[in-house]
């Protein structure tokens, strides 16, 4: 289990790591604190573990007090990663000042177990829906044109298309529009067979597809796994950066599905 507690600046290709390799806490991540981002899920799981606390809905203090309920004696808040805007002055005056988002750490959330007062009833999960993700993604899905067997689907440009032979079509689904979010696609047609792709961009994109299997409930993870330990041995370790961008990744790919459910 994820067991430290979070240093300053979270140490976000570790979270990766442990998620990846430890089936169960993506979607004990996903079920405890899907109203946030998927980074801040596995962020606010690795405390409550590390710290003895009950995972749960979590809310800021004034979010809790407008609910009835308060945050007990000697709590301390979870740190989650927050964007925030800011301006960039101008120097020419007869220009606008820029903006800019930057991303920041606060101690200002605190789960349910944390608390007492009235009785609290937390959301039902939204559902996942495949087409309206695709479409919220501003992804066409195309037919899949292709007569090798071992090819389970392919990406270009902002267009996927998905074997009818594949096993796990959602799975297949997810990699392929990570491997647009990504940027892999920028450089031309992305095929993907089930013996040869050994690079960091493969390791990214089916962390994704796991992501969003385990978290939604599908099936897939298994094969996930063993897909990305085998082409980890020649994409090495898994940079800092490219964990940042499989958790929004992800991200995107979970709220875009739970669109009309206003998340």
């Amino acid at each position: 289990m994820i067991n430290e507690t979070p240093k300053t600046t979270p140490d976000w290709k570790h979270l990766l790591e442990r998620a990846v390799n430890e089936p169960g806490i993506i979607s004990e991540a996903y079920s405890r604190f899907h109203g946030y981002s998927f980074g801040n899920c596995l962020l606010a799981l690795a405390q409550c573990w590390a710290r003895g606390i009950q995972p749960g809905p979590i809310a800021t203090y004034p979010k809790w007090a407008g609910l009835g309920r308060y945050v007990k004696r000697g709590e301390k808040a979870i740190m989650l990663c927050m964007p925030v805007t800011c301006k960039r002055k101008s120097a020419d005056e007869n220009e606008e000042d820029a903006t800019f988002t930057r991303f920041t750490y606060k101690n200002n959330w605190f789960v349910l177990s944390q608390t007492d007062g009235a009785v609290y009833l937390p959301a039902v999960i939204p559902e996942w829906n495949r087409s309206a993700a695709i479409a919220g993604l501003n992804i066409q899905e195309v037919p899949f044109e292709l007569v090798d067997g071992n090819t389970l689907g392919y990406a270009r440009g902002r267009e996927i298309a998905i074997s009818p032979l594949s096993p796990d079509p959602d799975k297949t689904t997810f990699h392929e529009l990570a491997h647009i979010l990504l940027g892999h696609t920028s450089e031309g047609k992305i095929s993907d067979s089930d013996n040869t792709p050994r690079s960091l961009r493969e390791v990214e994109a089916e962390s994704v597809a796991l992501i969003c299997c385990e978290s939604l409930g599908l099936s897939g993870a298994e094969y996930s796994r063993g897909y990305i330990q085998n082409w980890n041995r020649g994409a090495g370790d898994i940079p800092e950066r490219s964990a940042q961008k499989i958790f929004h990744a992800a991200d995107q790919i979970l709220k875009a599905g739970r669109a009309k459910e206003g998340l």
